[in-house]
């Protein structure tokens, strides 16, 4: 098993602070796991085991339960008090009421909670407004570049993986099954797209027109890293399919895919104008398996689009809000504003080594004049500063 120490360092620092460590993210990403090590952790620390209580609610155990009162009952028997209890509750969502239950949990400071959801209504729901200001939300991904590297231990090529990760899963699960049997990746990719897409969009939203939604994923997953609006998804697909299809459906179906963590919406940001714009997003995927088994998959295509998928997902991981930039009109691929206040911008490109398309990758970073750091990412073997935006190879910069 794969230490993920990122999200495991950020787990130590907020040990004990009475606050509601929260872990959101799509299905399969690893959040359960995440938790098993903490626990591991904990234990290794000289935690007694009688005051570490977990309950995942999608298996059997929990469907005993007839309220979030048996619950609550059952947990305070459970532990044994003398000290801080830790509690992990994983798929918290599916308890009714669950909102009531982690309120009741909370308001005990002898217990460190601990909760996670694979959509985002675990937030946006009642406990959002219930815990406002008591919660910390932790995104968890599926691997990392370095991840998936150390996941094949010490004799791994990252030259050779990288291509592989640019075409396959990242999901801890689909990793390992890649390595034995690695027909069996597509099935099992297709199997946990099916979960998110019925269980977390179809059945919750009760949504009758299924093939619509997935004319829009189909959409989405083909667009990833341009600037798409619902007005742009609805001219294409009504023009495609000759039915026509709602604005208004599009925008609930954008909003169902990102509450899913299956499609993260990224708002763009006039640099100069220092003001986000409403209309436009890009959209990524979660996982680029994913995108390949619902499509033709070419190794080769699109790959410049793949790496800014990649890019934005590391940004996430390594902190701040992102954004994709506008400055005169010209694309920055990426805003990042740290939590420190300061900012910095990103270029991605496939390669650059050709002086025609230097420049142009170059030139919207150009007309940006403050002093925050800018780099240009390429799969380029070289690295260069021109007039300080550094140039740097983005399989160096992922294992950094």
């Amino acid at each position: 098993m794969i230490k993920r120490e990122t999200y495991l360092n950020q787990l130590i620092k907020l040990r004990d602070q009475h606050l509601i460590k929260v872990f959101t993210g799509i299905r399969r990403c690893g959040k359960t796991t995440l938790m098993q090590s903490f626990r591991d952790f904990l234990l290794n620390d000289d935690v007694f085991e009688k005051r570490i209580f977990s309950l995942n609610f999608e298996e059997r155990e929990a469907a005993d339960f007839s309220s979030w009162e048996d619950v609550y009952d059952h947990i305070i028997g459970a532990l044994s008090t003398g000290g801080m209890r830790y509690v992990f509750l994983d798929e918290v969502q599916i308890l009714p009421h669950f909102e009531k239950l982690v309120d009741a949990l909370f308001v005990k400071n002898d217990i460190d909670l601990y909760i996670t959801g694979s959509n985002a209504f675990l937030l946006s729901s009642e406990l959002g407004t219930l815990l406002s200001g008591r919660y910390i939300a932790i995104g968890v991904h599926p691997f990392s570049f370095s991840e998936y590297v150390a996941s094949f231990g010490d004799s791994a090529n990252p030259d050779r993986l990288f291509r592989q990760y640019l075409n396959s899963s990242c999901f801890p699960e689909a990793v390992n099954i890649s390595k034995t049997s690695p027909e069996m990746e597509p099935a099992y990719l297709r199997s946990l797209y099916d979960t998110v897409v019925v269980k977390d969009i179809v059945n919750r939203h009760h949504l009758r027109k299924f093939d619509t939604l997935q004319q829009v994923i189909n959409f989405l997953f083909d667009s990833v890293g341009s600037v798409v609006s619902p007005n742009n998804i609805t001219d294409v697909l009504t023009r495609a399919t000759g039915s026509k299809i709602s604005h208004n459906t599009v925008q609930k179906y954008l909003r169902y895919f990102s509450e899913s963590y299956l499609i993260y919406p990224v708002q763009l940001y006039n640099v100069k104008g220092k003001r986000l714009l409403a209309s436009n997003y890009k959209y990524y995927v979660a996982d680029l398996g994913l995108r390949s088994i619902l499509n033709t998959n070419n190794p080769d295509a699109d790959l410049g689009h793949k790496l800014e998928n990649v890019v934005y997902f590391e940004l996430l991981r390594r902190g701040g809000l992102v954004y994709a930039g506008r400055a005169d009109n010209q694309e920055v691929d990426f805003v990042v504003m740290k939590p420190s206040g300061g900012r910095e911008y990103y270029q991605v490109a496939y390669t650059a080594n050709d002086e025609k398309t230097l420049s142009r990758e170059l030139s919207s970073l150009r007309k940006i004049r403050d002093t925050y750091p800018k780099y240009l990412l390429t799969t380029d073997f070289d690295t260069a500063n021109y007039d300080g935006i550094q140039k740097l190879n983005i399989i160096d910069w992922l294992l950094a």
